[in-house]
């Protein structure tokens, strides 16, 4: 994790991403989110997101 959130709790981290308030807009093939001032710095949670995507997907279970 970026270093300035690597003592953040889960619930931290819950509470400053998921529980924020934001608008979220769709103009053509771009989705936009508009955070409130609150919220973490762009950078902060561009990087944030960033390490959430790398993150590896289970196998799908065979059947």
């Amino acid at each position: 994790m970026p270093r300035e959130v690597r003592h953040w709790s889960l619930t931290t981290l819950r509470e400053k991403l998921v529980k924020i308030g934001a608008k979220v807009t769709r103009h053509s093939k771009y989705i936009t989110f508009q955070l409130s001032e609150v919220a973490v710095l762009r950078r902060l949670f561009a990087a944030i997101l960033d390490r959430i995507e790398r993150l590896a997907l289970p196998p799908p279970l065979d059947e």
